[in-house]
């Protein structure tokens, strides 16, 4: 069993070396990395807005003010 252990890891060690000289040489062609894609574009949402809170805040201040 140890023996057998032995070999696969010998041929690993192995299959990553000549992996890693074939790409060093620029025989193997590296992979492109893909393109990102741009972001969706973020929501704000009222909670957030500037307008909103300032309006709330009136509201809150001036509760029998009408004006809508």
């Amino acid at each position: 069993m140890l023996k057998f252990l032995l070999v696969v890891i010998l041929i690993a060690v192995a299959v990553y070396l000549t992996t890693r000289a074939i790409q060093r040489r620029g025989i193997a062609p590296t992979p492109k990395p893909r393109p990102r894609r741009p972001e969706p574009p973020r929501f704000v949402g009222p909670d957030d807005d500037p307008d909103f809170l300032r309006d709330l805040d009136r509201k809150r201040k001036h509760p029998e003010d009408p004006a809508e």
